[in-house]
């Protein structure tokens, strides 16, 4: 079998504490291996004064399922928008590396086949989809494996099921909670657990217009902390690596500070992820009643070491924002521009709303926002608690990330953002005293390997021996923004895929996916509420491994191991 090794490149990889070393990267089937440096190579590539890490993780993408379609369809301008852009600044040189683009397009989101090639184009080699409902699993399936090039997975929606709450009202016993969840894991083929607004979108149904950590439904009379509570018991039982994925009550209200830390304490010392975080980090302080509470937020993160954080960086300009949290987007909706939105709902399942949005430098709202997400990013001690995201689409579209990664390792630049803001949001924040400048050891933590610990990926993110071969190869260049613009080579599963930020090919990405053990009686209650409540049959209900493959287009199933 053939032998690829790149040679004489820096590498970082901080799940093996390799910072910075000049040292050789070979790879053979698509798996990294130890190859002593006189033993020849089928193929060298060299890489000499380039930064070598693995590819990137994206622990949190909005790329597959009902809303993110809905999104697509809300905003046809944004795509014919952006073929007119492609035409435009496209040369002969580059045409032939990127037609494949042509039936696929977008920016605030883009559609499935663009999502693969820009991820790739920028090396990046796996994205995960956080709000899959249960009922929609196969189309989110189906999605993702439309999405050519990255790994991919999702985070299947419970928290707001009607029969969840049925349950917990009736203090049913823990046991069976935890096997409906552990079942419920296992059909629809996922990840992980996120909880959406805790009980918040079931009780909008009743007519609650806010559900605070404490307070209780009006039709069930649980409380969000009993959601949190049970659901990250249940996954800690079950032992999946990932933990419960939360975004939290009273996203985007000023004052929600409070909540959000009540939140990482309802997990009762458990493990806990705080998704979008700085969606969730307002005080009311100062004239406006809009204030920045990342100082708040990032000594409660850094005092509990059960919580991990994305933190949703708001990027300038056009976007659209779709959430599983039809409580706030309804609240959302006069904000909207263009002026048009959705929500919706599956089977009682969860929520959706879809409402386009565009962050303006001169808002002083927008512009806290934006300070506040780089606070959190620059004041939490541990860069291996915190993932690099913009909840894409949601703050910004994931294309920006080189453009954020410059505002974190480059104080300057930083500085000369902040200037162009309304002039009110510095005077209101710390962003202008924090001099950390994020190194690429640390860069390599939020965007590889940490994601991939988090995520319980144990042969991702890192270059090690036995590791998949993802790879990003960039030429180091002071400006970062350009240099994680476009990589020198880009390598999936040891093929390569990019070169110098074009595409070269498009291979089938695999399915990360993790399998629980439960106990099956579970399913004779599943199967009756089915047949009284739902639309669809309960035999129809579990996306078996061959169904799961076809909808990936024959990706490659990659389980992801329980915890001991």
């Amino acid at each position: 079998m053939s032998v690829v090794r790149l040679k004489g490149g820096t590498v970082y990889d901080p799940a093996n504490n390799v910072n910075g070393e000049r040292r050789d990267i070979a790879f053979r089937d698509g798996r990294i291996v130890e190859l002593p440096a006189h033993a020849p190579a089928d193929r060298e590539y060299d890489a000499t004064g380039m930064i070598v890490m693995a590819g990137g993780i994206d622990m949190h993408s909005h790329i597959g399922g009902g809303k993110t379609n809905l999104s697509r369809l809300l905003l046809p301008e944004d795509h014919r928008d952006d073929t007119a852009r492609e035409s435009a600044s496209e040369s002969a040189q580059d045409a032939a590396g990127r037609y494949l683009r042509l039936p696929s397009c977008g920016v605030c989101t883009p559609g499935t086949l663009a999502t693969g090639y820009r991820y790739a184009e920028m090396g990046y080699t796996a994205a995960f989809e956080p709000a899959m409902m249960p009922s929609n699993a196969r189309h989110t399936h189906l999605e993702m494996g439309d999405t050519p090039i990255i790994d991919h997975g999702a985070y299947v929606m419970l928290g707001n099921d009607e029969l969840f709450l049925q349950m917990l009202a009736a203090r049913d016993d823990f046991a069976r909670l935890r096997d409906y969840i552990g079942w419920t894991i296992h059909a629809s083929k996922a990840l992980g657990v996120k909880v959406v607004n805790p009980g918040g979108i079931s009780a909008f149904k009743f007519n609650q217009r806010s559900l605070d950590v404490d307070e209780a439904h009006a039709h069930y009379g649980v409380t969000p902390r009993d959601v949190l509570h049970t659901l990250t018991r249940a996954l800690t039982e079950l032992r999946v690596p990932h933990p419960l994925h939360v975004h939290a009550s009273n996203l985007g209200v000023p004052g929600n500070i409070d909540s959000t830390i009540a939140t990482m304490d309802a997990a009762d010392g458990l493990p806990i992820h705080l998704t979008h975080i700085q969606f969730h980090s307002y005080g009311v302080e100062g004239p406006h009643k809009f204030s920045s509470g990342a100082q708040r937020i990032a000594e409660a993160v850094n005092a509990r070491p059960n919580v991990s954080i994305d933190v949703g960086q708001i990027i300038f300009g056009q976007t659209v924002t779709a959430s599983g949290d039809t409580m706030m987007q309804f609240r959302n909706t006069p904000l909207a521009r263009p002026h048009k939105w959705v929500l919706g709902d599956i089977e009682c399942d969860a929520g959706c709303g879809v409402v386009p949005f565009r962050y303006r430098e001169q808002s002083y709202v927008n512009a806290l926002q934006w300070i506040i997400g780089l606070e959190i990013f620059l004041l939490v001690d541990d860069p291996w608690r915190v993932a690099m995201t913009t909840d894409h689409p949601n703050g910004g579209p994931f294309t920006s990330y080189p453009h954020l990664i410059r505002l974190l390792m480059d104080k300057t630049f930083r500085d000369e953002q902040l200037a162009k803001l309304h002039p009110d949001a510095p005077v209101a924040s710390a962003l202008p005293d924090l001099k950390r400048e994020f190194s690429l050891y640390d860069i390599a933590i939020i965007t590889r390997a940490g994601p991939a610990r988090l995520l319980g990926l144990r042969d991702r993110g890192h270059l090690g021996a036995g590791a998949a071969a993802d790879i990003a190869v960039y030429r180091d260049d002071a400006d970062r923004e350009r240099m994680f613009t476009s990589p020198a080579y880009v390598f999936k599963d040891g093929e390569l895929v990019a070169r110098d930020g074009t595409l070269v090919a498009a291979p089938t990405g695999g399915i990360h996916f993790v399998a629980p053990e439960f106990d099956r009686s579970i399913e004779k209650t599943l199967r009756a509420y089915s047949e009284t409540k739902l639309a669809t049959r309960f035999d129809h209900a579990a996306i078996s491994d061959d169904e799961v493959c076809d909808c990936c287009r024959g990706g490659r199933l990659l389980p992801v191991a329980c915890l001991a």
